[in-house]
């Protein structure tokens, strides 16, 4: 007599054999918005050379008259001076090469082509380096060429709504974006609530931000908290930049070398390698970019930000 515990009936471990099963792309949780990139201007290059010619500061590029007395007049003569020695940025390129077994290309591409999905994996991985770069790079980044005039320290350590305005008054010709990373934004956040002025929302680009006097503030892994993209102590300190950015409001802009041959996006080429004797194809991966600061007052920076102030609301 069968035992009336067992089901008679196709077990779920062999239906599972001829079922179809529904499969994702490559997912990976270290690749970001990268708002940084999205939302500052960029300018393609012919040659990849960006000279930012400067006029000598004075108070005025050349001086005028302003007299209502036709009997006192004396025109102002003289030039609008430029600077002799201009800064030129040069691009750096940022490369990696991938490599693909043909044989699994040609067997185990459906229903996604293997190729495809190796390329753009590296491609997203490249773009997340170029982000890290216009803010960090030694050279050309946003951190390391905001003028000493620009930078300020915040108030008690922890980001206020005082220190984004005084931020502000740093970058008060058509400031654009605050940007900072989540746990400076989520520290400012509480600063807001304890003080009872919660910042409202804007949607820019199809993301959701939040926004001080009107500027969104956004948020970007590369601003580092002590040196980490993803810190686990809850307590450190990081930056905060407020930037201007297009060529013609002399802000802030990123560069790239426009039209390079097997270019798969802004800058970004992708070339054939080739096949060797063991059946591996070979791409070479490669973004060409820089960044520049068009005049001082297009950028400033809050260093020294605390993002692990807490507060008891009872």
């Amino acid at each position: 007599m069968a035992d009336k515990n067992i089901l008679n009936a196709l077990t779920f471990d062999q239906a599972y054999q001829l079922a179809h099963v529904n499969k994702t792309k490559p997912q990976f949780g270290a690749i970001t918005p990268k708002w940084v990139a999205k939302l500052i201007e960029f300018k393609g290059l012919d040659a990849g050379i960006y000279r930012v010619n400067k006029v000598v500061e004075g108070d005025t590029p050349l001086d005028a008259l302003c007299n209502q007395d036709p009997k006192k007049v004396s025109i102002p003569q003289g030039f609008v001076a430029y600077e002799t020695q201009p800064r030129e940025y040069k691009l750096n390129s940022i490369s990696t090469i991938v490599n693909v077994d043909t044989r699994v290309q040609d067997v185990y591409s459906s229903p996604y082509d293997q190729t495809a999905e190796q390329i753009a994996l590296a491609v997203e991985s490249l773009k997340e380096r170029q982000e890290s770069q216009i803010i960090n790079n030694d050279d050309y980044g946003l951190l390391k060429n905001v003028a000493d005039s620009q930078r300020i320290k915040p108030r008690k350590g922890a980001p206020t709504p005082d220190d984004l305005d005084e931020l502000i008054t740093k970058v008060w010709k058509e400031p654009s974006y605050f940007f900072a990373h989540p746990k400076a934004i989520a520290a400012f956040e509480r600063e807001c609530t304890r003080r009872g002025v919660p910042p409202v929302t804007v949607n820019i680009a199809g993301g959701n931000f939040i926004a001080w006097r009107g500027i969104p503030l956004i948020p970007t892994d590369k601003l580092f908290v002590d040196g980490l993209k993803n810190p686990k102590a809850k307590v450190g300190k990081t930056n905060i930049l407020l930037v201007r950015t297009g060529e013609a409001k002399r802000g802030v802009i990123g560069l790239f070398q426009q039209n390079v041959p097997g270019e798969q996006s802004r800058g970004l080429a992708v070339r054939f390698r080739g096949i060797d004797d063991a059946g591996v194809a070979s791409y070479l991966l490669s973004v060409y970019c820089s960044a520049a600061i068009l005049a001082d007052d297009a950028i400033a920076v809050l260093e020294d930000v605390e993002v692990g102030e807490y507060y008891d609301y009872k």
